[in-house]
């Protein structure tokens, strides 16, 4: 009952992370069956069908329901820390932004049961997507369950939006913020502009399955081509959503296992900023096939160049950073080093894709397949493992195995490169994507026998890391604040894991690297803004949870065509927000004298 209506920050960072690890072993799943039946051509593995439906639940579950989360896990977890804050703006929006995504996931994977999965692609194409070519219920689920997962994801943006303007220590001006707390500030100014478009989408294409519209039905005037630029203004933006946090990761982990300020730290703010602001205007360099024109696509390829500039000067810095620097090559620091070269790599096929003339040929090969996996996986995900191990200690008071965590690294790393460093060749041989399967004596074979190894690989990776995560949960909990010795910001100044409150008195911030400039200054840890006292806290609420229930019972309603049990939800749902607006709810106290004895149990 603790966790179901828990609203502290720090357990549903622990929520987030355990549902998007699920979908992450699902998504994965999916990869590996997908590379099996790739391993050799003509293979029969799967029919042509599941196949389609593999594709398409593992492109959606990766991005939407894993990475994000995962994304959401860490953010929740430390961003309330570094900038001295005692939780988020709004605590009851962060429980309810977690169960609505939780659902609309869950909702999405019950198509597996019910008679098929969306099976038009992860980006959901009309008319692919219309009833008259995907004719089950697959595609509705898929309309469906995003938009459930979406409403989580867009209150989450808001609540982290309004924490970090509003709710900073004393003295923690915008440029003292750490670049994790700057990546997730611009990430979540993304997520306000991106995300309604793609409501705007989803509700289109539901009305078009559900209720006869013309949005995207040709015959009748719609236009399919909308569909496309509605998705991709929402699908842009969102890469950076999931890669800005990331960069915040590497920027932290590098700096702190090099003992040196991160090099260049204006440049880099700006940088993240510019490139959310250019992440908004690059979105039809997805649509250069589709007959824009020239002015567009010039002007499209141009953007998408230009988001190179601040990207690079982000490489360098992280360079810099570590030039001279005392480096430890811890876990946490190998997945940071290993992220750079790899996600160069993957920019410098974005910059090729860019232009329009070669992107006409590139369009719908695996060349494609293999640039935005070596961008998502090559640079989110070994982000997602560098910032989990240099942040386990602060979420568990426990710290991750070394050694187990260094067979993850070499297994994933070397694995993720054998996967997909080939499907760049089979791209430029021809090999489409989204087939499922392919013909003797192309060539293709021993590539694609290769890429097939090293899925296996990453898989054998995650499994050491959830046997990592095993073997350390029986560990004692008996870590020092600053379990690293080297922390710079103002998460190592309380105890691992963070009690309730977070800050028995706000800290004074007097700079950047907070905590590291009161080690310099010789003191014990960070000067207090404000005398000891009660410290105020927001009760837990089972609400959330139960409004969650609501919207995913009127998911069904409305998919199946029973607007009773989709009318039934509905009020369930209206039923909690009514309660929420009407019953006060002043939260509880925790009086100074009970503090020593209120640690998080996690």
């Amino acid at each position: 009952m603790d966790w179901l209506t828990t609203v502290d920050h720090k357990k549903i960072g622990v929520l987030y992370l355990i549902a998007g690890g699920f979908f992450f072993l699902i998504g994965g799943l999916e990869a590996i069956l997908i590379r099996i039946q790739l391993w050799k051509p003509l293979n029969d593995f799967v029919s042509p069908d599941t196949y389609n439906e593999l594709l398409t639940m593992h492109g959606t579950t990766m991005i939407f329901l894993a990475a994000m989360p995962i994304l959401f896990a860490l953010m929740n977890a430390i961003v309330p820390l570094q900038i001295g804050a005692r939780d988020v703006a709004f605590p009851f929006l962060n429980s309810l932004g977690f169960w609505t995504f939780f659902f609309g996931g869950v909702l999405l994977n019950v198509s597996w049961f019910t008679g098929g999965a969306p099976d038009a692609g992860w980006t959901s194409y009309v008319p692919l997507a219309s009833d008259t070519y995907s004719a089950d219920k697959g595609v509705d689920y898929y309309v469906m369950g995003l938009q459930i997962a979406g409403i989580g994801t867009l209150v989450g943006g808001i609540n982290f939006l309004v924490t970090i303007i509003n709710m900073r220590a004393p003295g923690m001006s915008f440029m003292r913020m750490p670049m994790f707390t700057w990546s997730a500030f611009i990430a979540s100014a993304l997520i306000l502009f991106a995300f309604p478009a793609l409501t705007v989408g989803l509700v289109a294409l539901m009305f078009d399955r559900l209720f006869s519209a013309n949005f995207f039905n040709v015959a009748n005037g719609g236009n399919v081509v909308l569909w496309e630029h509605i998705f991709w203004i929402f699908g842009h933006p969102e890469v950076y959503i999931l890669i800005l946090p990331a960069f915040g990761i590497i920027s932290e982990v590098v700096s702190t296992f090099s003992r040196k300020r991160l090099f260049g730290y204006s440049s880099m703010v700006f940088a993240t900023v510019l490139i959310g602001f250019l992440g908004f205007m690059v979105w039809a360099h997805h649509m250069f096939t589709t007959g824009l024109g020239p002015i567009a696509n010039a002007l499209f390829s141009i953007a998408t160049m230009l988001i190179a500039v601040p990207t690079g000067i982000k490489i360098f810095n992280w360079l810099f950073t570590m030039w001279g620097g005392s480096i430890r090559f811890n876990v946490a620091n190998l997945f940071a080093i290993g992220f750079i070269p790899t996600f160069v790599m993957g920019g410098v096929t974005g910059v090729m894709l860019a232009a329009a003339p070669a992107d006409y040929q590139y369009h719908d090969t695996y060349f494609v397949v293999a640039h935005f996996h070596y961008v998502i996986v090559g640079g989110l995900v070994l982000g997602i493992f560098a910032g989990l191990f240099y942040w386990w200690p602060k979420m568990f008071g426990r710290m991750l195995n070394e050694g187990l965590g260094k067979i993850t690294f070499w297994t994933f790393f070397i694995g993720f490169h054998l996967t997909f460093f080939v499907q760049h060749f089979l791209g430029l041989l021809g090999m489409p994507r989204r087939i499922y399967t392919y013909q003797d004596g192309l060539g293709l074979n021993g590539m694609n026998l290769i890429s097939t190894v090293g899925a296996i690989l990453m898989g054998i990776g995650t499994i050491v890391f959830l046997i990592n995560i095993i073997v350390t949960a029986k560990k004692p909990k008996n870590l020092s604040n600053d379990p690293w010795e080297d922390g710079r910001t103002l998460e190592w100044a309380i105890p691992s894991p963070a009690p309730e409150y977070n800050f028995a008195q706000t800290p004074l911030v007097r700079g950047y690297d907070a905590l590291w400039k009161e080690k310099m200054d010789g003191n014990k840890g960070m000067t207090p803004a404000e005398p000891l006292g009660p410290i105020h806290m927001p009760s837990p609420s089972i609400l959330p949870f139960i409004m969650s229930i609501g919207l995913f019972i009127a998911g069904f309603g409305f998919m199946y065509n029973h607007y009773i049990v989709a009318i039934i939800g509905l009020v369930i749902t209206f039923a909690c927000m009514f309660l929420r607006s009407v019953i006060d709810d002043h939260g509880f106290h925790i009086e100074p004298d009970e503090m020593h004895d209120k640690g998080v149990k996690g």
